[in-house]
């Protein structure tokens, strides 16, 4: 399996990396076994730390938060370039807090995904920076002497953004890199006014793709408003921060449910009468719609007979016929030129 252009180019560099290493940001499985011995590897995408999992002398962490982070233990901090540019500013403060003294900063990243603008906020860490190698459509950026921070506290970094729906009124938890990060996107707005229009059966339901956790928080304020029975909402992201958000935005607002780490469904355990998703499309700058692709053949396994599937997508994704093929009868709820929900039931 091929490495990403940025993985490539870091294995052109490998002799910048001395002492005790640590990756910020890997994508990829391969990468490990081909560079010198062992270090720390972080990656905020839950598949990726999978299978990352056994490789020799490498200790994996998951996201920014993972206990196994330790101030000041490493001499060379790769910092690999995440798709949110602010998310790039929470992972050098990562990597100045895991730094030890007189330690080397690199930076790595594709032109395409906006290395040249990513330079202007490494410089402004490490006015130093100098770039020591263009290659495979990427820059490497090194810097000596890198200036630890003496704290790193997730919490800091974490944002509120009061959402208004239907007469619902969230506060939802956003950390950089977060998809839709302080406002509420038009798509799950509109699967949001659906859920008001035509009302879920009654049961726990499970959130796919549950990013900060809007589906879940709203859910449970509207059965409030109606003076319904509470719903138990159960979610389940890839991404790190997702899941961090996510268990924040229930505690703040009362929800009951549990909130999991899973690439795709694979992992997860349970059937519901109901489940809910606004999915990802994207990977990096590219179309991809693998991912629900996936979900939409594994979620017979963990839908009960007669359950409910219901999704939001942009329009011009051909989701309709491998959801009448893998669940059953679709309907389309709504749909403008953007995006259509739409409405599946198992057969039974």
């Amino acid at each position: 399996m091929s490495l990403p252009n940025s993985h490539e180019a870091l294995l052109r560099n490998r002799q910048l990396l001395q002492g005790r290493v640590a990756l910020l940001g890997v994508a990829a499985t391969g990468l490990l076994a081909d560079l010198p011995a062992g270090g720390m590897a972080m990656s905020e995408h839950a598949g990726v730390c999978a299978s990352l999992a056994g490789q020799a002398g490498w200790q994996i962490c998951f996201g920014y938060d993972d206990p196994a982070l330790a101030a000041g233990a490493f001499d060379t901090l790769v910092v690999f370039l995440p798709k949110a540019r602010a998310e790039l500013d929470l992972r050098l403060a990562l990597a100045r807090w895991l730094a030890a003294a007189g330690a080397r900063l690199v930076l790595v990243g594709e032109k395409k995904e906006g290395i040249a603008g990513a330079v202007k906020q490494l410089k402004a860490v490490a006015p130093g920076a100098t770039k020591v190698d263009s290659a495979r459509h990427c820059q490497v950026w090194c810097v000596d002497q890198i200036e630890p921070l003496p704290e790193f506290s997730l919490e800091q970094w974490m944002s509120w953004t009061g959402i208004d729906c239907k007469a619902v009124h969230l506060e939802v938890a956003g950390l950089p890199g977060i998809f839709s990060l302080g406002e509420l996107d038009e798509g799950t707005r509109m699967l949001l006014e659906t859920l008001d229009e035509n009302p879920l059966r009654s049961g726990p339901v499970l959130d796919f793709a549950c990013g900060a956790g809007v589906l879940g928080a709203w859910l449970h304020r509207w059965h409030e408003q109606q003076n319904q029975p509470r719903v138990t909402v159960d979610g389940i992201d890839v991404q790190s921060q997702a899941v961090i958000c996510a268990r924040a935005t229930y505690e703040r607002n009362g929800v009951s449910g549990r909130i999991l780490a899973s690439d795709g469904l694979s992992a997860v355990e349970g059937t519901w009468p109901v489940i809910l998703s606004n999915p990802p499309f994207h990977t990096g700058v590219r179309t991809d719609m693998s991912m629900t692709e996936r979900f939409l053949r594994e979620v017979g396994r963990h839908l009960a007979p007669g359950g409910e599937v219901r999704l939001v997508a942009n329009s011009f994704l051909p989701y309709e016929p491998l959801m009448k093929r893998c669940i059953g009868p679709v309907e389309r709820l709504r749909e403008d030129r953007r995006f259509s929900v739409y409405r599946a039931f198992r057969r039974s």
